[in-house]
């Protein structure tokens, strides 16, 4: 909703992006009602956007492109920069991070990571948070993370090690159906050169040793080849770079993945558990 008080929470790139945007319409002199009707928007809404009433989104930004970027790419080029501003506080700072990756050494045991939520999971998650988010919102949201699976075909490619516990491939999100597609798209991630997927099963502590008692844990190799830790909890965040806490990480790290199905067993446990013929 277009509203005064979101000009005070508008990042500096929606803030450039909407600056550029009136210039250029102002340029090719177009006015708000017919810039609007040639992207499939309201004059009001063009005229939000650049008041910063309603901050651009990831879609305007594309027609935005089309309409006005004239071959630049100029508003392609600012579609990261105000994704990432509408990305959770505690997230802003790691996803760069992320993106620039060399490796990666990520557990979840509670939901499916983030990076490889499919869409209709990563909504159900997100709609069904507390506090509960405006369908606005939970739209940003959810491109946000979708925009992280960018990651899987970059070059240079990325090493990704996922250690997923089993009761996260058990837990039902959204519906039956919802929670079959995400185990297949897991099924078919698993099957990537660039990653390596195991399962912590649920039977690992019986031997008096349980290695993911700790929550979720995040490592990355960054272009310098140096190691973070990345933390998140109850929509708080720390980011570790003390090297000798990441190497507790990474030992921490080995010993869950050493207590794993290898990765043979565990796409075949997730195959089952999403009615796959082999």
């Amino acid at each position: 909703m277009a509203r005064e008080e979101n000009k005070e929470t508008v990042g500096p790139a929606a803030r450039m992006a909407a600056a550029v945007a009136k210039r250029m319409r102002v340029k090719k002199g177009l006015t708000q009602e017919q810039l609007g009707a040639q992207m499939g928007y309201s004059g009001a809404a063009i005229s939000a956007m650049e008041r910063l009433l309603h901050p651009v989104s990831d879609e305007m930004l594309v027609h935005l492109e089309r309409i006005l970027g004239g071959g630049t790419g100029i508003f392609e080029e600012m579609r990261p920069l105000v994704r990432l501003e509408k990305l959770p506080e505690q997230f802003r700072g790691y996803a760069p991070i992320e993106q620039k990756a060399v490796a990666l050494w990520l557990y979840a045991n509670h939901v499916v990571h983030g990076l490889f939520q499919t869409e209709a999971y990563a909504r159900a998650l997100i709609a069904g948070s507390y506090p509960e988010p405006t369908a606005e919102r939970a739209d940003e949201l959810v491109i946000g993370r979708m925009a992280r699976k960018a990651l899987f075909d970059r070059t240079p490619v990325c090493g990704i090690e996922l250690v997923l516990d089993e009761s996260v491939l058990r837990r039902q999100i959204g519906s039956e159906e919802i929670m079959r597609e995400q185990l297949v798209y897991l099924a078919e991630c698993a099957r990537r050169r660039n990653v390596n997927l195991q399962v912590l099963p649920l039977d690992a502590g019986l031997g008096g040793e349980y290695a993911g008692d700790r929550g979720d844990l995040n490592i990355v190799e960054t272009p310098a080849h140096d190691r973070v830790t990345f933390l998140e909890i109850q929509g708080e965040s720390l980011l570790i770079t003390d090297r000798a806490k990441v190497s507790t990480h990474m030992q921490r790290y080995a010993k869950i993945r050493a207590q794993a199905l290898d990765p043979r067993r565990s796409l075949g446990l997730i195959e089952d558990l999403a009615g796959v013929r082999r």
